[in-house]
C-alpha cells in the first residue's frame, strides 16, 4: 500500500500560480505511475495530468495544457503539479493518485490509491 498527502493549495488571485506536491510513503513510489485529478462542486471527478513510474513520459488534459506541468522525484517519493496561469475555473480540490498500471490512465478507476485532497481557489 502506498500513503498519499497533498499539500499546496491555497487561494490565488486569476493568472497567479501554485504549486502542488504530493509525498508518498509505505511502499516503493517508483513502481506507481502518478496522476492529479480534480473535481469542482457539482462536477465529477476529473483527470488533470500524470506521469510513468521514470517520470519522463507524461499526459496533460487539455483544458490544464500549457498551463500546468507534472513531475516527480522518486528519490523524494514525491509528486509535484506546477499550475501557471490560473483560472477561476481551475477552482476545485485537487487530488493526487497512484496506479499500478504501466502506462498513464486518465480514467479514475484505474487509480488504486488516493490522497485526500487540498482545495485550490481561484478568485477573479
Amino acid at each position: 500500500q502506498v500513503q498519499l498527502v497533498e499539500s499546496g493549495g491555497g487561494l490565488v488571485q486569476a493568472g497567479g500560480a501554485l504549486r502542488l506536491s504530493c509525498a508518498a510513503s509505505g511502499s516503493t513510489f517508483r513502481s506507481y505511475v502518478m496522476g492529479w485529478f480534480r473535481q469542482a462542486p457539482g462536477k465529477e471527478r476529473e483527470f488533470v495530468a500524470g506521469n510513468t513510474r521514470s517520470g519522463i513520459g507524461t499526459v496533460t488534459s487539455d483544458s490544464v495544457k500549457g498551463r500546468f506541468t507534472i513531475s516527480r522525484d522518486n528519490a523524494k517519493s514525491t509528486v509535484y503539479l506546477q499550475m501557471n496561469s490560473l483560472k477561476p475555473e481551475d477552482t476545485a480540490v485537487y487530488y493526487c493518485a497512484a496506479s499500478s498500471t504501466v502506462r498513464v490512465r486518465t480514467g479514475d478507476k484505474d487509480y488504486d490509491y488516493w490522497g485526500r485532497g487540498t482545495q485550490v481557489t481561484v478568485s477573479s
